[in-house]
C-alpha cells in the first residue's frame, strides 16, 4: 500500500488535505472521490506522499511546475473578463461564461496550473460573496492589487473602470519589464556562449594537448600552461561528474534566485554600487508611484494604498514609507512627508506638490512614474551599447588566452630547435 495525499477545497474556500491508502493512483482517485463526497470538498489535486519513505530529499525547484503546467494568465483573464462586461453581460454571468470556454477548451485542461480558480471564483459569487473576497479567497492568482480595486469600485459601481486601470497598469508595468529583458537578453547569450566556447576548449582540446606535451620536461612547460593543462585531463576524465556537478550549482543558483529573501539581499548589494544603487531605486519608485496612482484613481483611500504598496520597494525603503504614513497619519502633506524620508526625486516632488493643489496627485503620480520610466529604459539602452563591446572584448580576450596558453609550448620548442 503506498500513502496519498488529496488536496481540496471546502466550502469556505480554504485548502485542505487528507491522507490516503491505494495499491496505485487509480485506485487513490477512486478514494479521493469518495473522500470528497463524505467530506463535500473539491478536489484539487491528487498526488503521491510517499515519495521521499526511503530518507532521499526531494530537491524540486519551486517553480518546476512552470515547465510541466501553464501559470494561470491573470493579464488574459482580466482581458477576457473586461470584455464580456463591455458586452453588458452581468459580472457572475461573465465568470460562468469563461469557465464554461475553459470547460470546453483544450487549453482549460488540468495541465494548467489555476485550472481551479474560475469554478470556485463562480461558486463562490453564487454564494452571495462579492467579487474583492472571492479574489481575496485565491491570494496565489490574484494580486492585492487587483483585490483592493475591485473592492473600491464596488462601492462605487465602476467595475469596467477598474478592470480597464489596472489593465493599462499591468500593460505598462510589462513594458518596462520587457525592456529590462530584451536589454540583458543578448549579454546573458553571449556570456553563455563563450563560456561554452572555453569550456569546449579546455574539455577537449586541452587533454590533446596534453598527451602530445608529455615527452616534455614539466619545467619546460610555462606554469599557466600547465595548469591548463591539467584542468583540461581533470575535466576530461570525470566529464559525467563535471556536468553533474555543474548542473547541480545551475539548479541551485536559480532555486535561491527564486527566493524573495535572497532576492531582497541581492538589491542591497547590488544597490551599495553607487551609479547602479540609483537606478535601481528609481526603478522601485517608478513602479512605486504607478501602482499607488492606480489604486488611488480606484477609488482607494491614501494610507490603505501606500501600505499596499509597501512590498513594491526594499526593506531599507520600506522602513522609510512606515514613518512617512505615520507623518501622513498626523495630518502631513504626501509630498512633505515623501520628501522627508528620501521617496521621491525632484522630477516627483514637484509634480506631486502641483498635484496637491489642483486635487490631481493621482494623475502626477502616474506622470512622474511614465517621466522616470523613459528614464529608466534610456539608461537601459545606454548601459547595454556599453556592456556588449565590452563583453565581446572580455570573452575574446579569455578564449584568446586559453589558445595561446595551449600553444605556447610549442612556440618554445620551435625556438629552441632554432
Amino acid at each position: 500500500m503506498s500513502r496519498f495525499v488529496l488536496l481540496g477545497l471546502n466550502s469556505h474556500g480554504e485548502l485542505q488535505s487528507f491522507d490516503l491508502l491505494a495499491t496505485n493512483h487509480d485506485d487513490a482517485t477512486q478514494e479521493a472521490i469518495r473522500c470528497a463526497r463524505q467530506t463535500g470538498v473539491q478536489i484539487v489535486e491528487i498526488s503521491a506522499a510517499d515519495r521521499n519513505r526511503l530518507g532521499i530529499i526531494d530537491f524540486r525547484l519551486p517553480h518546476a511546475s512552470r515547465f510541466r503546467r501553464r501559470r494561470f494568465d491573470l493579464s488574459l483573464f482580466v482581458y477576457e473578463l473586461l470584455t464580456l462586461l463591455r458586452a453588458g453581460l452581468a459580472l457572475t454571468e461573465a465568470l460562468e461564461t469563461l469557465d464554461e470556454r475553459r470547460r470546453q477548451s483544450h487549453s482549460g485542461a488540468a495541465d494548467e496550473q489555476g485550472h481551479h480558480v474560475l469554478p470556485e471564483l463562480v461558486r463562490l459569487m453564487q454564494q452571495g460573496k462579492s467579487f474583492s473576497t472571492a479574489l481575496a479567497l485565491n491570494p496565489e492568482h490574484f494580486s492585492a492589487l487587483l483585490v483592493a480595486m475591485t473592492a473600491a469600485s464596488e462601492q462605487t459601481g465602476g467595475m469596467i473602470e477598474a478592470l480597464e486601470r489596472y489593465l493599462h497598469y499591468r500593460t505598462q508595468v510589462s513594458v518596462v519589464r520587457q525592456k529590462l529583458i530584451s536589454a540583458s537578453l543578448y549579454p546573458a547569450l553571449l556570456m553563455l556562449t563563450g563560456t561554452a566556447v572555453a569550456l569546449f576548449l579546455v574539455w577537449f582540446l586541452a587533454p590533446r594537448f596534453a598527451h602530445v606535451y608529455e615527452g616534455m620536461p614539466a619545467a619546460g612547460l610555462p606554469l599557466l600552461s600547465r595548469w591548463l593543462l591539467t584542468v583540461g585531463l581533470i575535466i576530461n576524465e570525470h566529464t559525467a561528474a563535471t556536468l553533474s556537478g555543474l548542473s547541480v550549482i545551475l539548479m541551485c543558483a536559480s532555486a535561491l534566485l527564486t527566493r524573495p529573501a535572497v532576492r531582497e539581499r541581492a538589491l542591497v548589494l547590488l544597490g551599495r554600487i553607487e551609479w547602479l544603487g540609483e537606478k535601481l531605486k528609481l526603478l522601485q519608485l517608478a513602479r512605486f508611484y504607478r501602482s499607488l496612482a492606480m489604486l488611488l484613481q480606484g477609488g482607494v483611500a491614501l494610507l490603505p494604498s501606500l501600505e499596499m504598496t509597501r512590498e513594491l520597494l526594499a526593506l531599507p525603503l520600506q522602513d522609510r514609507l512606515t514613518r512617512a504614513m505615520n507623518g501622513i497619519s498626523q495630518g502631513r502633506k504626501i509630498s512633505d512627508s515623501l520628501e522627508q524620508e528620501g521617496l521621491v526625486t525632484t522630477v516627483a516632488r514637484r509634480l506631486l506638490r502641483a498635484g496637491e493643489t489642483n486635487g490631481q496627485v493621482a494623475g502626477m503620480l502616474e506622470q512622474a512614474a511614465m517621466f522616470h520610466e523613459r528614464e529608466i529604459a534610456q539608461w537601459v539602452e545606454r548601459f547595454a551599447r556599453l556592456v556588449e563591446p565590452l563583453l565581446m572584448l572580455v570573452m575574446g580576450l579569455g578564449i584568446g588566452t586559453i589558445v595561446v596558453l595551449l600553444y605556447l609550448p610549442v612556440f618554445d620548442l620551435a625556438g629552441n630547435l632554432q
